[in-house]
């Protein structure tokens, strides 16, 4: 893995449940770089992203996942959050009884932690997350709510990306974060993720449609198809789905 990467997947197949669902999945993102996978209902995208994540239930049978030049296909999911890596859930989870400020004061100083820097105070981070949430338009009632409890679905996209703008990930995965979002949440989820893009930064973004891609304009995009990327190309390639659709791009591959 060169000293450009962030992420690297070689040859990656993953089972579901005994099913073989990634074929030999092959990608390379460098620092600062946004790439988009698009694909068909079934094509493997949100197992993509379970799998890079680390979740139970999804089996790597082979191949290899670089993340900042080191392998974590044997680390576990909270080590792999440690180590950089983010996911924007598809359908952000409610956790009934945990404060939202305490949730996201404890993920803050546990990254801080793991790079070996002082944790912050009650007091003090309540300064940092409040100038971060008025960026995304998250008012002080919804940071006292318990997480994602009576949230909209446009809220808890946003209260997902607050999250990303205090961890500060290396490598972020968003799974169809526009799932359920009318348009002027979009705008503003898509906002917020643009506010994030840094050069040390790089970021996966998982959609169905073209429509995100309008808001947050990808590097490369790259077609998901039976477990395997089929075709890559650039922003342009987004285009030619939303007008031909996939039927085309598969029969090519």
């Amino acid at each position: 893995m060169d000293s450009m990467s962030i992420l690297e997947i070689n040859e990656l197949t993953a089972t579901v449940d005994g099913n073989e669902i990634l074929h030999g999945i092959n990608l390379k993102i460098n620092k600062g770089e946004v790439h988009a996978i698009m694909g068909p209902n079934g094509s493997g995208k949100s197992t993509l992203s379970y799998v890079l994540s680390g979740r139970t239930g999804y089996e790597i049978t082979g191949g290899d996942i670089s993340l900042n030049g080191k392998s974590i296909i044997d680390d576990e999911a909270d080590d792999r959050a440690r180590a950089g890596l983010f996911l924007a859930f598809q359908y952000p989870v409610e956790l009934p009884g945990v404060s939202g400020m305490s949730f996201l004061r404890a993920s803050f100083n546990a990254r801080l932690r793991e790079n070996g820097e002082e944790e912050v105070d009650h007091l003090d981070f309540v300064k940092i997350v409040r100038a971060e949430a008025k960026k995304l338009g998250i008012s002080d009632e919804m940071l006292k709510r318990p997480v994602n409890v009576g949230f909209s679905g446009g809220e808890k996209k946003r209260y997902e990306i607050l999250q990303m703008a205090l961890l500060k990930p290396s490598m972020a995965i968003l799974d169809e974060t526009d799932s359920g979002l009318d348009v002027d949440a979009l705008k503003i989820v898509s906002e917020g993720v643009n506010l994030l893009r840094h050069p040390e930064r790089s970021m996966l973004v998982i959609t169905h449609y073209q429509r995100l891609l309008s808001h947050i304009v990808p590097d490369k995009v790259h077609i998901l198809s039976g477990g395997r990327i089929v075709k890559s190309g650039d922003k342009s390639l987004a285009l030619e789905v939303e007008e031909n659709g996939y039927a085309g791009i598969d029969d090519a591959a």
